[in-house]
């Protein structure tokens, strides 16, 4: 599947404020907190190359290993946890 060229955000700033967040799934605030970045190849996530920065999710360790690499979760249960956890992520961020 061919999917167009992506135009990347690279944004220190953004993906260090998604660290002062609580997790956007659980709730956690335990220090693990990170920008996840999303998996599909629709956000440009491709081989050997992340999505762009402005399709992050803040997830606590836990949280973003099950998004990854868990397997107790469907693809599409996956990709809906990670949707769910961006667009509250965005919406904290843009405040």
């Amino acid at each position: 599947m061919m999917f167009p060229k992506t135009k990347y955000l690279r944004d220190k700033k953004r993906l260090e404020a998604c660290r002062a967040l609580p997790c956007q799934h659980c709730g956690a605030e335990d220090g693990t907190v990170v920008a996840a970045h999303s998996n599909e190849g629709v956000h440009g996530k491709g081989r050997g190359i992340k999505a762009s920065d402005e399709f992050v999710a803040a997830l606590c360790q836990k949280c973003h290993y099950e998004v990854d690499q868990g397997k107790t979760l469907s693809k599409d249960e996956k990709s809906q946890m990670w949707h769910n956890a961006h667009m509250k992520t965005k919406e904290m961020l843009d405040k």
